[in-house]
């Protein structure tokens, strides 16, 4: 399409956190345009499909109970396939199992006998996530804020089961191997996992934005339009100027600091996922695989066709490793993750295929405390505002909840109607 040359607000970005601005000012009746300068709307969530194989771009999860979603997605039309609540530790010789008790009732007995920590470890996990799970999101907002590391201690988690299960499950989810993690995010986070599920559209992640973006009306889509820079009122794009009421830069937290360099410069937190081919799954359910032997190597990993079988083609298995962190490919790492993925499964991975080797090295911000109970101001003044999972919590619901709030100010500022 052609740029238009003024319009009421213009969108600088196209993941999920420009997106859901999008969709909050659709449905106010604002007139907005957004601009994305790659060939492809969804920012960090995509996907790759070569030869029948569907690999995200890094191991990346879908979560029922993001408060956000309902609002944006028919969670049922995106076909989802999900994983068993809970996770598998290796440990020495052998797996031991933590379920969800509450999403996972029958597993209790077995959880409690497991040989992760002790019995009173996971009788206190279980309490601090149930708490979690059942608190109103204010009053745990309203919670002193610690680290992570420490609200676990807190919590009088032991040193074994931090280090034997909650230290590589923590380190996947926020690539933060040293649990500094806010623990405002940390609960939210616990609270996310304990009353949903977690899985992965059949088509990848990348189905999350095209579902976002599914009812916008495409012509205010313009895909592949690089902005130079942004001012008060107005928007400057290799396709020329644009004027406007309002900017929501909704790009990735690095690239906005270079359009407003007003914002501090943000901690970015890296990962690595390698992806590996398969012709037998090393075992046969849909779990999350953490080494609890503390070689800090592979966080964690997982078979993704045993959950979603559209990821591989027919007969074949997709497994997913992540290392936080950025790790070159190189025949050295490739050495290592198999020797380290051949100890956690218990299987051999010589004859394995290696599909594809993602390195992020700005794949989430940092969340250090304090987090100011998870809202950092998103109106700059002048007409600019800021929009993202650095701006809320480092995750899709971040993004999703981020976007729509930033919306939410904009409609304030230009004293139209909110939509809820």
């Amino acid at each position: 399409m052609s740029q238009p040359v003024a319009v009421d607000v213009v969108i600088v970005g196209g993941g999920l956190a420009g997106l859901s601005a999008a969709r909050r000012l659709d449905r106010a009746g604002v007139e907005w345009l957004l601009v994305e300068g790659s060939d492809r709307l969804g920012g960090r969530v995509a996907t790759e499909v070569l030869d029948g194989w569907r690999m995200d771009r890094g191991f990346q999860v879908l979560n029922t109970a993001y408060p956000r979603l309902p609002a944006l997605v028919d969670v049922d039309a995106l076909e989802m396939r999900y994983f068993t609540s809970g996770v598998l530790v290796r440990r020495g010789g052998g797996l031991h199992r933590l379920e969800n008790p509450l999403r996972e009732p029958l597993a209790t007995p077995q959880t409690l006998m497991s040989g992760i920590g002790s019995l009173t470890d996971r009788l206190k996990f279980a309490a601090l996530a149930t708490r979690c799970a059942t608190t109103a999101p204010e009053k745990l907002l309203a919670a002193p804020e610690t680290t992570t590391q420490e609200m676990l201690r807190k919590a009088g988690l032991s040193h074994r089961i931090i280090e034997e299960a909650l230290r590589p499950f923590f380190s996947g989810v926020f690539a933060d191997r040293s649990l500094e993690t806010s623990s405002h995010v940390t609960a939210m986070v616990l609270r996310s996992f304990a009353r949903g599920r977690i899985g992965v559209p059949a088509a990848g992640m990348a189905a999350l934005p095209a579902a976002v973006a599914g009812p916008l009306p495409f012509p205010q889509l313009l895909i592949g339009a690089r902005t130079l820079s942004i001012g008060p009122g107005i928007v400057v794009t290799e396709g020329g100027e644009i004027r406007c009421r309002a900017v929501i830069v909704a790009t990735d937290p690095v690239s906005a600091v270079g359009l407003l360099p007003q914002l501090p410069k943000p901690d970015m937190h890296g990962l690595t996922t390698f992806y590996f081919g398969a012709d037998h799954a090393p075992i046969d359910e849909p779990i999350l695989l953490l080494d609890g032997d503390r070689r800090e190597i592979i966080a964690n990993t997982v078979v993704l066709s045993n959950a979603a079988p559209e990821y591989a083609p027919g007969g074949r298995s997709l497994i997913a490793a992540s290392v936080v962190g950025v790790s070159a490919p190189s025949s050295a790492s490739e050495a290592v993750i198999r020797v380290e993925l051949a100890r956690m499964y218990g299987e051999p991975t010589d004859d394995w295929d290696l599909l594809n080797v993602i390195s992020i090295p700005n794949a989430l911000p940092a969340a250090p405390v304090p987090q100011a109970r998870l809202r950092k101001p998103v109106a700059l003044g002048d007409g600019l505002f800021v929009a993202g999972d650095h701006r809320d919590s480092p995750s899709i619901q971040g993004a999703m909840a981020g976007g729509w709030r930033t919306a939410g100010a904009v409609l304030a500022s230009l004293g139209a109607r909110a939509a809820v």
